[in-house]
């Protein structure tokens, strides 16, 4: 589940090139206090919880987190008005024992901190991020002492399960589970999910009523959508057809489907136009890297490995098409693919496996296959490759939709409207930094401006986007109604 999450700090600048500075600190006021749980990945590469925290901390809420420590990370540090504090990370590990150690391990140093944190500043509320889900047992804790609990439900842990160890499924492993994400959700004070299937389950198998669910769904900022990326030079200069892949490749991925359709494009439809790039990483790479020699891509496939920052986007930016081949099953059919917000933030076509989030998230950027079936993947990529002109039309939909309805910045009035449930006593000042609003089912947009009916004072500040209204205006679609998830 680790390498799954490692695609978000893929996509940002690495910490030690893009630095962040510390600010002063928020001042404290009576129940704004927030103590964020993340074992996943380290603060701030978690993309996700970095862009919570710095909206929380922004808007005026006292934000800690505790984490574990990438290498070369202080055990403490204050980074833009966030807390941080670092336990040293377990060593990765494969199989359920290394798993169960490694949580066993987190939990422990967790609460650990946790009571340091609980005597130095304080808290009001827990907010876990999951996986794993047994930071509920922390929180159980110190709800004991009024504390309230917030479920930030980013994996469906036993869908993943399925999904990765298919070939191995221990029943009782998978109810533990089933049993955790259950608890966690019937314990939480308030639950946000990254998405509508997300929250449909939260419902039906958490038993958790609609009024606490808040959908914060992921995605890139404005400011980093407006910059042009210069596309890598060498690739541009190969006169073939590019087509892109950026994620992890674990086993679940789907990068095998890619790969073999990939081949069928060689063999079968006599394709030799095109180069794919598939950057990333996991623990199937190395047996893909076996499957592609056993089928002869070699002169069609390049694994880059890890690529961080804007060396990737601009390897993304040279593709002509983006794809993700990650096949139906319990997880895929429900996850928001991250990758497909990045590719739609550069303007670019995609083919996909017809999967229900694909399709909510990309609409008319994407060309949708019939799902696993990896002939009818190959036959619409080299339709497109044929196609410029619907390539360009997709593209600029994809642009269009990020710019105007996905952004992080629409994200970031759902998750301080759900703190304004979750602490309604709270006295937090104006928010520092300005956000666009999110938009909803009645929400229309004019040039990519949001005009909302009936605004709140709080939300019109809101309002007030961090991009110049010139810049969005020259760059948006027409005015369309937006039909939200």
């Amino acid at each position: 589940m680790r390498q799954r999450r490692l695609l978000g700090s893929l996509l940002e600048p690495r910490p030690e090139i893009a630095k962040v500075t510390a600010k002063k600190d928020v001042p404290t006021v009576a129940k704004n206090r927030i103590l964020m749980l993340l074992e996943n990945l380290p603060f701030p590469q978690d993309v996700r919880v970095r862009r919570e925290a710095y909206a929380l901390s922004s808007a005026g809420y006292l934000v800690t987190v505790i984490c574990p420590s990438a290498k070369g990370q202080p055990s403490r540090e204050v980074i833009n008005g966030v807390h941080v504090y670092r336990y040293p990370a377990p060593a990765p590990g494969h199989g359920f024992l290394s798993y169960l150690w490694e949580y066993m391990y987190s939990m422990a140093a967790s609460f650990t901190l946790s009571l340091v944190a609980l005597f130095r500043k304080g808290f009001d509320v827990i907010h876990a991020h999951n996986p794993p889900d047994t930071f509920v047992f922390l929180a159980l804790f110190f709800k004991m002492f009024g504390k309230r609990f917030v479920y930030d439900h980013h994996d469906l842990a036993p869908e993943m399960y399925l999904a990765r160890f298919r070939h191995g499924v221990n029943t009782m492993v998978y109810r533990a589970l089933v049993w955790l994400e259950k608890l966690s959700c019937r314990c939480a004070n308030h639950v946000i999910v990254t998405n509508e299937s997300y929250k449909k389950l939260a419902i039906e198998r958490g038993r958790v009523p609609q009024s606490r669910i808040t959908i914060v769904r992921n995605g890139i900022e404005l400011s980093r959508v407006m910059v042009p990326v210069a596309p890598d030079h060498a690739l541009r200069q190969m006169g073939k057809t590019i087509i892109g892949y950026i994620g992890v490749m674990g086993f679940q991925d789907g990068v095998d489907y890619l790969l073999r359709a990939l081949d069928y494009m060689v063999r079968r439809l006599r394709r030799t136009d095109f180069y794919c790039v598939l950057i990333g990483f996991g623990d199937a790479l190395e047996s893909l890297k076996t499957l592609a020699r056993e089928l002869g891509l070699q002169d069609y496939v390049r694994f880059t490995g890890p690529v961080f920052g804007e060396n990737l986007r601009k390897l993304l930016a040279a593709a002509d098409i983006c794809v993700d081949a990650a096949p139906a099953n319990p997880y895929n059919d429900r996850s928001t693919m991250f990758k497909i917000m990045e590719y739609m933030s550069l303007g670019k076509p995609i083919v996909a496996f017809d999967l229900p989030e694909h399709r909510f998230t990309a609409r008319g950027a994407a060309v949708y296959v019939t799902p696993n079936d990896e002939r009818a993947f190959a036959k619409a990529l080299t339709q497109l490759m044929d196609d410029p002109q619907r390539r360009m039309a997709l593209g600029n939909f994809a642009s269009g939709r990020i710019k105007t309805q996905l952004a992080w910045d629409y994200s970031i009035p759902n998750l301080l409207a759900a703190y304004r449930a979750i602490l309604p006593e709270a006295k937090v000042p104006e928010a520092q930094n300005p956000y666009l609003p999110a938009p909803s089912l009645q929400t229309s947009f004019t040039f990519g401006v949001p005009e909302i009916p009936h605004a709140s004072k709080q939300d019109t500040l809101l309002a007030q986007a961090n991009v110049p209204a010139d810049e969005l205006q020259a760059s948006e679609p027409p005015a369309r109604e937006v039909q939200s998830n």
